[in-house]
């Protein structure tokens, strides 16, 4: 039986999934800002940006995993697209390509064994997977043509980089967070 101490310190269930839900509130209200700041930001290269967002999402998805990430994502594209004014316009079928194709790949990612790719990894495969999708549905919906797939390097090499920079500031985010634990691969606290 728990001591009074330790039954005073325990949360109520109710209380537990409020604070869960909370914390997915502010992270997917922070991805649709981090969105909305780069819409309004010229692309690195023609159909490149940044993927700001990503960074929440990498970070939802080491400290409470796939469905949080996934649940975040999905808020991120469409209230996103609200906001901008672009829901059902080309732009939201690209994003949201982009985003569907990236959660199959951390799904994917996340199931590896041991402690699977860490935040740089996700981010860098997210960014890769989210360029994919994102040309997928151009191809399919937009442009039909072979030359769509020129551009398949420079995005790739650009989704890597920024990918990979986007990915450091997931780690920095999640060692930050929370202490080391199975869900965040075991990084190290400061």
């Amino acid at each position: 039986m728990p001591s009074t101490t330790e039954a005073a310190r325990a949360e109520p269930a109710g209380l537990s999934r409020l604070r869960r839900d909370l914390h997915v509130a502010w992270l997917a209200a922070f991805a649709v800002g981090l969105h909305l700041l780069e819409a309004a930001l010229p692309p690195l290269l023609p159909g490149l940006k940044p993927g700001l967002a990503n960074v929440v999402t990498v970070a939802a998805l080491c400290l409470w995993g796939w469905r949080t990430a996934a649940l975040i994502t999905l808020l991120r594209v469409v209230v996103g697209a609200i906001f901008l004014g672009t829901l059902l316009a080309p732009g939201f079928w690209l994003s949201l390509g982009g985003a569907l194709a990236a959660l199959a790949a951390l799904a994917l990612g996340a199931l590896l064994p041991g402690r699977g790719l860490g935040p740089v990894g996700f981010s860098v495969l997210a960014a890769v997977a989210h360029i994919a999708g994102q040309l997928g549905v151009a191809y399919v919906l937009f442009i039909q043509h072979a030359a769509l797939l020129a551009l398949v390097p420079i995005l790739g090499l650009g989704a890597a980089v920024t990918g990979t920079i986007n990915g450091l500031a997931a780690y920095t985010l999640v060692r930050d967070w929370a202490p080391p634990t199975d869900a965040t691969h075991g990084l190290a606290a400061p």
